[in-house]
């Protein structure tokens, strides 16, 4: 039993394209279960408010911390002019970020860097651990870099593969869903002072439109990111 476990699963690493596509799927019921997103949304809230954290730094911001919530809600504070690119740039870049990092993750793993995704991803959550300002965004941090350091150090290279792929399916799939969750909120009148409704009084443009440009990036980060999983030959 044991050899035809072994050797099913040998033929499954070998199937490249077959297994990203049954990776992509898992994640995908991961976003859809409700219990699961629940969990695994803290993922995407760590890479939403790790975007707006690293374009507040580089657009001239001073990073006073960032807070994460058991509600899987979070908040990035920074001073610096109230108004103008920069702040612009900082609240637009929370959404797209998660997409992002996901189509990062897709091309490492697309190049068989696999274990170098783990080590990016892992000194990201180390750096980000600086600013986090209460105890649950420390476990949370800690709890995924934790688990992203168990994959690099004792996994087998095929499996970290395997984990990477399915990181990144989560990331470029996962990073849809709360645009979708914030455009049911703002059509209820709760989400008054959403990243998009900050935007809109900033810019006068409608939060309508930041919505659509999220989505569009998320999209785009989708098609590119699926087509290098799915060409992969093999693990």
């Amino acid at each position: 039993m044991d050899d035809v476990i072994r050797q099913w699963t040998d033929q499954l690493l070998d199937s490249g394209g077959a297994l990203s596509l049954l990776l992509g799927l898992l994640a995908m019921g991961l976003i859809t279960g409700g219990g699961s997103w629940r969990l695994l949304r803290n993922v995407i809230t760590i890479g939403h408010e790790g975007g707006h954290a690293v374009v507040a730094l580089l657009s001239g911001r001073t990073l006073n911390g960032i807070r994460l919530h058991s509600d899987t809600s979070g908040l990035t504070l920074s001073t610096g002019k109230p108004t103008g690119p920069g702040m612009v740039l900082t609240l637009f870049f929370g959404y797209p970020a998660v997409s992002l990092l996901g189509l990062g993750g897709a091309a490492l793993v697309s190049f068989d860097m696999a274990r170098q995704m783990l080590w990016v991803a892992i000194g990201l959550l180390v750096l980000m651990l600086v600013a986090i300002r209460n105890a649950y965004g420390v476990v949370s941090v800690v709890l995924t870099g934790g688990a992203l350091f168990a994959v690099s150090w004792f996994a087998a290279p095929q499996w970290q593969a395997v984990c990477c792929l399915l990181l990144s399916w989560f990331l470029l799939l996962g990073g849809l869903r709360p645009i979708s969750e914030l455009r049911t909120k703002r059509a209820r009148g709760r989400a008054a002072n959403s990243d998009a409704d900050q935007l809109a009084r900033l810019t006068g443009l409608p939060g309508g439109f930041w919505l659509g440009a999220w989505y569009v990036i998320g999209l785009a980060a989708l098609v590119a990111g699926g087509r290098w999983l799915l060409l992969i030959p093999q693990l």
